[in-house]
């Protein structure tokens, strides 16, 4: 035998063990896309492939080798993201509203391959992703202008799902009416309550009247069933696309810097890693001088930021409040460990809600 027949023997011999490794990578990353469809993650982790690359990078000895590598390396994580993707395409999301919507918008920009499912309210798309007609809810949390979205809130204290991701988003509002309508005609505009409130400026100033809707496209809908040319809505480009109308007058929010955060339900908590650097905790308080704030030094004692704390109505009973609490760093280390037993003591119905890394504005 050659030694060129020798060698390519050998090649032959390990393409197959590769193959054979291959088969058992690709089940590997099956459950991770079943994982990631549970509990709603991108299939996109960059610091999970850098990390990946650089870790198995030090396996080579031959420097002469390593840029190879990293190219083999990655196109293996390449493959494997088309796989997951299209394991993770029937994944279907709740959200409030019709397509044009924000969170439509939103949704589709961070989960591409899944199927967003509109529902007319928060709650009803919030109860079903807990009851399993969905596989995970997106819903807003607050708007930078407008405040907290209360009803979100009051659904994630009384239910039982998980937040697995909190995005922000930069919301432009328009008004919009008919094709044949202009400025001037503009009576009555219609919107949901937060976009009315972050151009509430413009409507002052315009002289409009005002009727709220459950979402912005409900608005859009209004203006085209209505068909009056004296009647607007609030919402975004491709709301006015979806419904056919013509955009007066865009950017009308008061703030340039508009934005609205984003939760991701899930009917599963995501499995604490080295990444989280937020947490989402929710409780009630002990009927106790200084009970809150006994808890909230808890959070500071053990070396975490408190970054917002909300407090709302539980509706169960006058005067009776429960607590939103967000916070910078990983509550499954050491010492958060020792912060939530710590905390649970200064509480009654105490639960983490969310445990999950801070991602870029989408």
């Amino acid at each position: 035998m050659s030694d060129l027949e020798s060698v390519r023997k050998s090649i032959n011999r390990i393409d197959k063990e590769m193959a054979s490794l291959f088969e058992e990578r690709m089940t590997a990353v099956k459950e991770v896309a079943a994982y990631k469809k549970q509990v709603g993650l991108q299939v996109c982790d960059e610091k999970r492939e850098a990390d990946v690359v650089n870790r198995n990078s030090k396996f080579i000895k031959n420097n002469e080798f390593l840029p190879y590598y990293i190219n083999f390396i990655k196109g293996n994580m390449k493959i494997s993201r088309y796989y997951q993707k299209r394991i993770i395409s029937g994944t279907q999301i709740a959200i409030s509203g019709t397509k044009g919507a924000f969170a439509d918008i939103t949704a589709s920009k961070v989960f591409p391959e899944a199927e967003n499912v509109p529902y007319t309210d928060f709650a009803d798309a919030y109860r079903s992703a807990e009851k399993g007609e969905s596989d995970l809810a997106f819903l807003p949390l607050e708007n930078s202008f407008g405040g907290d979205v209360g009803a979100v809130l009051d659904l994630a204290f009384s239910g039982t799902l998980f937040i697995n991701g909190i995005y922000e988003s930069s919301i432009v509002q328009n008004l919009v009416g008919l094709k044949d309508a202009k400025l001037g005609d503009i009576k009555t505009v219609y919107s949901h309550p937060q976009a009315l409130l972050q151009c509430a400026n413009f409507i002052k100033n315009n002289g409009l009247l005002t009727e709220e809707t459950l979402n912005t496209t409900a608005a859009a809908k209004t203006v085209l069933e209505k068909n009056d040319k004296t009647v607007a809505a609030i919402c975004s480009q491709e709301a006015a696309n979806t419904f056919g109308l013509k955009v007066l007058k865009s950017h009308i929010n008061e703030s340039s810097q508009n934005t609205t955060r984003f939760a991701v339900f899930s009917r599963t908590m995501k499995e604490a890693n080295e990444f989280d650097n937020r947490f989402v905790l929710m409780f009630t308080v002990k009927n106790t001088a200084g009970a809150l704030s006994k808890a909230i030094t808890v959070i500071g004692k053990y070396g975490f930021n408190l970054l917002d704390l909300k407090s709302r109505p539980t509706k169960l009973e006058n005067w009776n409040h429960y607590f939103y609490i967000e916070g910078e760093g990983n509550i499954y280390s050491e010492n958060g460990k020792a912060m939530v037993s710590e905390i649970e003591k200064c509480c009654d119905n105490f639960k983490i809600v969310g445990s999950f890394e801070k991602k870029a504005r989408v």
